[in-house]
């Protein structure tokens, strides 16, 4: 929870072997739950996503049985969220690439009323 509001991040993914375990142990521990969508990856990333939740509980796993393309895993991730009712959702990519201390500055202005979404600048690189 965060500021009296629950957090997902919705994480796509699609051939991030090499950096989703990354990914995923860096989102902050203020975080309720991570989506991990593996778009119907086929060097095991989907295998390293479900190996991780047993050291984050946080995490569910959603397996597209084909490859969708990311805009498709986010909408899954998404839907998923809404179901269980979080309050705001983030997208972190599955390639490690966005700074997960930024987060806070996506989220303070959606809880205090000031937008009702946001786009970071740059990804980090």
């Amino acid at each position: 929870m965060y500021k009296q509001k629950t957090i997902g991040v919705v994480v796509p993914a699609y051939n991030e072997k090499r950096l989703i375990v990354a990914t995923l142990a860096s989102i902050p521990a203020y975080v309720d739950t991570i989506y991990a969508i593996d778009d119907a990856s086929t060097d095991g990333t989907g295998d390293l996503i479900e190996n991780f939740k047993t050291e984050d509980a946080r995490i569910v796993c959603i397996r597209h049985e084909t490859n969708s393309g990311v805009g498709a895993a986010i909408v899954t991730g998404y839907k998923k969220a809404v179901e269980d009712d979080i309050d705001i959702v983030a997208v972190m990519a599955g390639d490690n690439q966005m700074d997960p201390e930024q987060l806070p500055n996506l989220l303070d202005p959606i809880i205090e009323g000031r937008v009702d979404s946001v786009i970071p600048d740059e990804p980090r690189i």
